[in-house]
């Protein structure tokens, strides 16, 4: 009986930390915490909603799984658009934090010049307003040794298309 518990408590052990590695992105609750603040920000400006879109999300969280490993922000150099964050572990990042931190950088976008400011970032914030963009998938994934959260949204028509405007 002990060692059949044990092998027990070993494969359910392993399981949790093949479930730590895996992106997440299938749940209703990550598909409204991706969207809703993407949408919010979209608002702002008058352009459509995205919709959520499955191969997006299973393309976001291979990728993550991917990225898992080290967490680096690295691009995919995939056909979609791409927004990446990374979070520090103990913080609990979750995807309404890295679409905030993107959209924060709406301060740093000059529409009259359609360019960032001087020496800022502002590329995640025009693909999230990206007016031809109309699809999103995105996914979360815990990186290995617990060393923080690495997301990632792909966005279809990709945006951040060089002389164009959001």
């Amino acid at each position: 009986m002990v060692r059949s518990l044990n092998g027990t408590a070993a494969l359910f052990t392993l399981c949790l930390v093949f479930l730590g590695h895996r992106a997440f992105a299938n749940k209703s609750s990550h598909k409204a915490a991706f969207l809703q603040p993407h949408n919010a920000a979209r608002a702002e400006v008058g352009v459509a909603k995205l919709s959520w879109n499955a191969t997006l999300a299973a393309y976001a969280r291979r990728y993550a799984g991917q990225r898992s490993r080290d967490c680096d922000l690295v691009h995919s150099r995939g056909p979609y658009g791409e927004n990446i964050s990374w979070g520090s572990a103990g913080r609990g990042w979750a995807a309404g934090d890295a679409v905030a931190s993107w959209v924060k950088e709406k301060a740093n976008y000059d529409c009259e010049s359609n360019r960032c400011a001087r020496r800022r970032k502002c590329g995640h914030y025009t693909q999230v307003v990206w007016a031809k963009t109309r699809r999103v998938g995105c996914a979360a994934v815990e990186c290995d040794g617990g060393a923080g959260t690495f997301i990632i949204c792909s966005y279809d028509p990709p945006g951040n298309v060089n002389g164009k405007f959001p």
